[in-house]
C-alpha cells in the first residue's frame, strides 16, 4: 500500500512540474485519484502526515527574526489583510452558505493565509529570496504562520494543564540547543538533531495540553539566529517536503466535493484576485513603489497549505463540514494552477501594466527604497556577488571609479563595512534607472545570477538611452546570444574564464615556460 501511495504521489508530481506546476499540486490530485479508486487514508499515512506538519512548524521557527516582522510593512500589512479578509470573506461565506458566524469567520482567516511553499519556490527560482519584496512577502508569511499556529493553539480545545508552567523555563536551553548543534557536524547527525527537537518538542506541548505544532514552533525558534540555522534549515527541507507528500495525501483521501461543493469552490476561486489586489493597496499605504508592491502581492496570490492544517481543527470542533477540508484542497490546487506561470513572468507582466499601476503609488518613498546616488563613477557593477566583488576590487585596484549595486541588504552592508561603495538596489527593476544619473558612466558590469535578468536589466538600461559599454557574466555558451540581443556588448563564460584566471597566475608563478 505504501508503495502504492508513493508512487502515484510521484508520478503526478512529475507530471505537475512538468506544466510548471508546485509538486505539491501533483500530490493532492494523486489523493483524489486514489480516492476515486476506494483507497482510505490509514494509522500509518497519519503518522507521516502529523510528522511533516511539525517539520514543517519548527522550520518557519528557525527563520523566526521577530525584530525583522515588527517594521510596519510587514506586520501592518500581514495583520490588517488578515482582518480586512476575516471580516469580507466571512461575511460572504456565511450569507451564501450554510457555516454559522464562527465558522464562516474562523475559514475565512484560513484563507487568508498565503501558500509559504508556493511563494518560496517561486522566489528561489527567481534568485530574488534577499531582494527588497523578497524579504517583504517571506515576512508577511511568516506573520501568517505565526497567527495559523495561534489558531491551531487556541481553537483546538486544548485545556493546558498546571505543568505548561514549566514550559517557561524553555529558553534557559537555548545555550545547550546551540552548543548541541555546533558539534551536531555537517551530515546525517543534523538531520536526526533537527527531527528530534520538531518531534520532541511536539510531543512535549502535548503532554501538557497544548498544541503539539506550537511545541514544534518554539523549539525552533529556540535556534532561530545561530549561526547555523539557515544550514539546518536547508537540511530539513528535503525530509520536511516528503513527509508533507502525506499530509497532502491525507487531505484529498478525504474524495471529491458533491456540486453545492463546487459552487463553493468557484465562489472561493472569485475571491483570489480580490485577495492580490488588497495585498498591492495594502503596501502601497507603507510606501512601496508599485512595482515592488505588485511583486509582492503577485507572489503572495495563492491560498495556503496552512489552511489545510487548520481545517481539521474546525471539522473536530464541529464548526465546519468535513466537505470543506475537500474544497479547500482543490482551491489551494487551483491557486496554484494559475498563479504559478504569472510568478515565472512576473516582471515582464508589470512592466506592460506599469503605466497603469504608477499612478497609484505615493510620492513618499520607503526608507529601503530611496533613489540612489553613484557620484563620480565611471564604472557600474550589478550584482555584488563573487564575480562582481572581484570585479569591482580589480577596477579599483587600477585607480578606477566604482559603484556597485546589488539587492541583498546583507551583502550591502558587508561591502560598505569593507570600504566599498555599495547601494542598495534591484538591476531587474525597470523603474531603477529612472532615478540614476548615468551621464559619468562609462561602462555597466553585471554579474547577476541569472540570464533572464541579465537580459531585463541590460534592455531596460538601453532602453533608458545608456550607449556606453555593457559586459556580462554567463553560464552556458546558448545564453550568450540572448545577452548579445537584449544590448550586452561583451559576455564572459564564468567557468571558463575562472579556468583561464587560474592557468595565468599557475604559470605566472612558474614563470615563463619554454615550448617544446
Amino acid at each position: 500500500m505504501e508503495a502504492l501511495w508513493i508512487g502515484v504521489a510521484f508520478a503526478f508530481g512529475l507530471l505537475s512540474r512538468q506544466f510548471g506546476l508546485p509538486p505539491l499540486a501533483g500530490y493532492l490530485a494523486a489523493g483524489f485519484v486514489l480516492s476515486a479508486f476506494g483507497f482510505e487514508s490509514g494509522a500509518l499515512l497519519d503518522a507521516v502526515a502529523h510528522i511533516g506538519v511539525l517539520l514543517l512548524l519548527f522550520s518557519v521557527g528557525l527563520k523566526l527574526d521577530l525584530r525583522g516582522l515588527l517594521r510596519h510593512s510587514i506586520l501592518g500589512t500581514a495583520a490588517m489583510h488578515l482582518s480586512i479578509t476575516g471580516a469580507v470573506l466571512g461575511f460572504v461565506l456565511f450569507v451564501s452558505t450554510d457555516l454559522n458566524w464562527f465558522g464562516a469567520l474562523f475559514l475565512a482567516v484560513t484563507l487568508g493565509f498565503s501558500s509559504t511553499v508556493l511563494a518560496v519556490k517561486v522566489l528561489e527560482d527567481r534568485r530574488e529570496v534577499r531582494a527588497f519584496h523578497g524579504r517583504i512577502a517571506i515576512g508577511v508569511l511568516i506573520v501568517q504562520d505565526l497567527v495559523a499556529v495561534a489558531l491551531l493553539s487556541f481553537s483546538g480545545g486544548h485545556t493546558p494543564s498546571p505543568l505548561a508552567l514549566l514550559l517557561l523555563g524553555l529558553p534557559l536551553l537555548r545555550p545547550l540547543l546551540h552548543r548541541v548543534l555546533e558539534i551536531s557536524g555537517h551530515d546525517e547527525l543534523l538531520v536526526l538533531f533537527g527531527l528530534l527537537l520538531a518531534l520532541v518538542g511536539g510531543a512535549a506541548f502535548e503532554q501538557v495540553g497544548m498544541s503539539s505544532e506550537l511545541g514544534a514552533l518554539v523549539l525552533g525558534g529556540l535556534l532561530s539566529g545561530h549561526s547555523k540555522a539557515v544550514e539546518l534549515f536547508k537540511t530539513l527541507w528535503g525530509l520536511k517536503e516528503a513527509f508533507l507528500v502525506g499530509f497532502f495525501l491525507q487531505i484529498s483521501l478525504t474524495g471529491w466535493p458533491g456540486e453545492t461543493g463546487l459552487l463553493y469552490l468557484a465562489l472561493l476561486m472569485l475571491f483570489l484576485p480580490i485577495k492580490s489586489v488588497l495585498f498591492f493597496f495594502l503596501l502601497l499605504v507603507y510606501r512601496l513603489r508599485s512595482r515592488s508592491a505588485f511583486l509582492v502581492s503577485l507572489s503572495l496570490t495563492s491560498y495556503s497549505e496552512f489552511a489545510l492544517i487548520c481545517v481539521p481543527v474546525g471539522i473536530e470542533a464541529g464548526w465546519i463540514t468535513t466537505e470543506w477540508a475537500v474544497i479547500l484542497a482543490l482551491a489551494i490546487t487551483v491557486s496554484f494552477m494559475v498563479t504559478a506561470p504569472i510568478n515565472r513572468v512576473a516582471h515582464r507582466v508589470y512592466a506592460r501594466l506599469e503605466a497603469r499601476l504608477l499612478p497609484f503609488q505615493t510620492t513618499e518613498r520607503h526608507p529601503d527604497e530611496q533613489p540612489v546616488l553613484l557620484g563620480r563613477s565611471h564604472f557600474l557593477v550589478l550584482g555584488m556577488g563573487r564575480s562582481g566583488t572581484a570585479a569591482y576590487d580589480f577596477l579599483t585596484g587600477h585607480g578606477m571609479r566604482v559603484a556597485g549595486l546589488d539587492s541583498d541588504p546583507t551583502k550591502v552592508a558587508r561591502h560598505r563595512k569593507a570600504g566599498r561603495r555599495v547601494m542598495f538596489a534591484d538591476g531587474e527593476d525597470p523603474g531603477l534607472w529612472h532615478h540614476l544619473d548615468l551621464d559619468e558612466v562609462q561602462a555597466v558590469l553585471m554579474t547577476m545570477p541569472d540570464a533572464q535578468s541579465t537580459s531585463l536589466s541590460a534592455k531596460d538600461l538601453r532602453r533608458h538611452g545608456f550607449t556606453g559599454l555593457i559586459g556580462a557574466t554567463s553560464h552556458h555558451h546558448d545564453e550568450d546570444r540572448l545577452l548579445l540581443e537584449a544590448g550586452v556588448d561583451k559576455t564572459f563564460l564564468t567557468y571558463e574564464e575562472s579556468g583561464v584566471g587560474l592557468a595565468e597566475h599557475v604559470v605566472e608563478a612558474m614563470g615563463k615556460i619554454q615550448p617544446e
